[in-house]
């Protein structure tokens, strides 16, 4: 709840925090509504003809229970949504159950990580029915090498532009462009240090690699037109 209030506040959002708790349990009582209605579910979903399950559990912390979402991905409907306290086969097997009786049509497929237990439950409640392991858990299973070695040229390209902060310090008090043009670099630097990617599908090592380039080519150009490059800051990335 802090966190949601202080996403509004830092928003324009002149709200309360008990105001926010009291909102969010009239949305969790309308999702309930809305997910027991098994009418509006089985109208929307008869002109697929079919639904692919997808099944994630979400735990908030280590100790708490599971919420277990099934969603159809299709259409991008939630069609139950579970708190339990365990993982267990057969109480995953239930929910699966559960969600393929309220649909009203065959389910084509289930998606989901490589859980054992979810993998077992799927088999039990869905004999037959083709199951894949979700594309991103795929993906980044697949790239964990590429990430590892990303990750490592990331820390050796931060090492060679640490002398950024001894070059800020030396302008610092001073006046004039050329002072301005070298604290404006040392931040473009600083920036592509903190501006990281999301992997697997963004390689912030690579990424890191493309904005110092465009510094250094930068800094190339000025010299050649008669500037100085300040010192510590030459090396290319």
């Amino acid at each position: 709840m802090p966190e949601i209030h202080s996403a509004l506040l830092g928003r324009g959002v002149g709200v309360s925090e008990r105001t926010v708790t009291n909102l969010l349990d009239r949305y969790d009582e309308l999702l309930a509504v809305s997910l027991s209605d098994d009418r509006r579910l089985r109208k929307l979903l008869a002109g697929q003809a079919q639904v692919i399950l997808a099944i994630d559990g979400l735990q908030p912390d280590v100790g708490h229970e599971v919420l277990w979402v099934l969603r159809d991905c299709l259409s991008g409907e939630v069609l139950l949504a579970r708190s339990l306290l365990s993982a267990r086969q057969e109480d995953l097997a239930g929910l699966l159950s559960q969600a393929r009786d309220a649909v009203g049509v065959p389910v084509a497929g289930a998606i989901s990580d490589g859980q054992h237990s979810v993998r077992k439950a799927v088999a039990e409640a869905l004999p037959g029915v083709p199951h894949q392991l979700c594309q991103f858990h795929y993906l980044r299973e697949a790239a964990r090498p590429i990430y590892e070695a990303d990750r490592h040229a990331k820390k050796e390209l931060k090492k060679r532009v640490r002398q950024v902060r001894g070059i800020e310090r030396s302008v610092e008090g001073r006046a004039g462009n050329e002072a301005e043009v070298i604290r404006g670099y040392c931040s473009a630097v600083r920036s592509a240090l903190t501006d990281d990617g999301r992997p697997p599908l963004e390689a912030s090592g690579l990424k890191l690699h493309g904005r110092l380039q465009a510094v250094a080519d930068s800094l190339g150009r000025a010299e050649e037109k008669g500037g100085r490059r300040p010192s510590c800051a030459g090396s290319r990335a």
